[in-house]
């Protein structure tokens, strides 16, 4: 019997569709490796298996995120237990810079977890915590600054407009999740490199690649719970 002890500091990852394991049971997913391929950076191996870009560099240090070997094995730490939290639509756990999914139940299918890194609002700015579920959806937002973030740029002499059409210049990309908290959404982001720090204004940010397949799969009115669980235990055979 394995006794499992996980403090989050931003190092567990994979986005995957993984069996939903029986209750009393948590632990999905493995440590895997790769190889660096000619061309691509620890960022482009993160998106490739959905994970943060500091969860990558967190299982390797030593390695540069930016200039990697070609051929350099990198670990992708993949393998993490479930929150403690009902296992029924989103649970955004903040600590762990990490959303997952739990698809309702198919007739004669097994349940299944799909699992995502999110970028989260840095120190003072992040989103309370809450049970709440989306409200709203959207393809291809414009974003409505906020005054508050219109004068903290104003403040550095950069001048931002009231509205942000949509196209690559928007920060929201192209897929919103409106949430039942004021001004809160998990949306899509032009900065995929901050997929996995804690740099936003409060919203929840996924990789484009990552909001385009879950989007489709959440009906509006499905329940969001925010958590807050820096540890966690579970028990595995």
């Amino acid at each position: 019997m394995v006794f499992l002890l996980f403090m989050l500091s931003a190092t567990l990852a994979e986005a995957a569709s993984f069996p939903l394991p029986p209750e009393g049971e948590t632990l999905i997913g493995k440590v895997q490796e790769t190889r660096v391929r000619e061309g691509e950076t620890l960022l482009d191996i993160a998106r490739r298996h959905s994970v943060g870009l500091v969860e990558m560099e967190n299982a390797n240090p030593g390695v540069d995120p930016w200039l990697p070997k070609v051929g350099q094995k990198v670990v992708i730490p993949s393998q993490y237990l479930l929150p403690n939290a009902p296992r029924e639509g989103i649970v955004v756990n903040l600590p762990e810079l990490r959303l997952y999914y739990y698809p309702p139940a198919k007739p004669g299918a097994q349940r299944v977890v799909i699992t995502y890194p999110l970028g989260i609002g840095s120190e003072g700015r992040a989103i309370p915590l809450a049970n709440t579920k989306i409200v709203e959806k959207k393809v291809d937002p414009v974003w409505v600054v906020p005054e508050s973030i219109r004068a903290e740029h104003a403040a550095e002499g950069e001048f931002l407009p009231k509205l942000v059409p949509p196209g690559p210049e928007n920060p929201l990309g192209r897929y919103a999740m409106r949430l039942g908290l004021t001004n809160y959404l998990i949306h899509s982001t032009n900065r995929p490199f901050s997929v996995g720090m804690r740099v936003s204004h409060g919203c929840l940010r996924m990789y484009p690649e990552d909001i385009e397949s879950l989007f489709p799969q959440i009906p509006v009115g499905t329940p969001v719970s925010i958590i807050d669980q820096p540890y966690k235990v579970g028990w595995h055979n």
